[in-house]
């Protein structure tokens, strides 16, 4: 199962990486399931990144900073995956 964090305190940006995390999803369809949290404590964003929007898989920072396309999200989503 596949565990990913969309961090930001829900500004434009931050909806934007979400919108593009789940549209990433829906043509990826993880077998083993997802579950998609969305953080908006700033301790919390701050333990794993300075700059928002960010995105986190299965633990690993992927993106801050700035709005990943939805190639480059699939792309460490199929990756996650592959690590198992």
């Amino acid at each position: 199962m596949l565990t990913i964090k969309v961090l930001g305190p829900g500004c434009p940006n931050c909806q934007k990486v979400e919108e593009r995390t789940r549209q990433a999803l829906a043509m990826l369809q993880p077998e083993g399931g997802y579950e998609l949290i969305k953080v908006k404590d700033p301790m919390e964003i701050s333990s794993y990144i300075l700059r928002t929007p960010g995105l986190v898989i299965n633990e690993k920072v992927v993106a801050q900073g700035r709005i990943p396309s939805t190639d480059e999200i699939m792309t460490w989503l199929a990756d996650a995956l592959e690590a198992g």
